[in-house]
């Protein structure tokens, strides 16, 4: 399995360890995975669309992903793992990519039409979700039908994924 992210926040760009906080948190809650599985890389290749902390904006809220680097490197790490079956696009950004022009221009719409992607027939399927940010909290709230149908759906696929 993939985990495609965003681009590491502070704190973990400088732990050097992806999902390293609350958001990393909430997403083992997601899989239903601890720490150990979560970090063991013969379950889960973590690699963002960016490597790099990106900033903040005037806001304080983090930066998107650097617009050069998808398009520099993405194709290249994805081509070293033919072994991939699943990737989890978290966040609109990874999820442009993930699914092309497939994908909606809302993150919302794009993970409420997460059967559309998950079930493929051919290639790897993609699982889209938000951020696990706590800064999502209210859209969890807004959206009852993520945790009563799409956390389901991806807790059996991680179980079967998962050493």
């Amino acid at each position: 399995m993939l985990i495609a992210g965003q681009a590491p926040g502070l704190r973990v760009h400088e732990s050097g360890l992806p999902f390293n906080d609350a958001s990393g948190d909430r997403l083992r809650q997601w899989l239903s995975v601890d720490r150990a599985a979560f970090y063991d890389q013969r379950n889960f290749a973590i690699v963002p669309m960016g490597f790099c902390f990106p900033g903040y904006d005037r806001h304080g809220s983090d930066l998107p992903p650097r617009s050069e680097c998808a398009p520099l490197w993405r194709q290249r790490a994805m081509d070293a793992m033919p072994q991939i079956e699943l990737v989890l696009a978290v966040g609109h950004y990874a999820q442009r990519w993930h699914l092309g022009t497939d994908c909606p221009k809302s993150m919302t719409e794009t993970v409420r039409n997460w059967q559309r992607y998950a079930k493929r027939n051919s290639g790897i399927s993609v699982l889209p979700l938000p951020h696990p940010s706590w800064r999502n909290t209210g859209w969890l709230r807004r959206h009852p039908w993520f945790e009563a149908e799409l956390l389901p759906f991806l807790r059996e696929r991680v179980q079967a994924l998962t050493i």
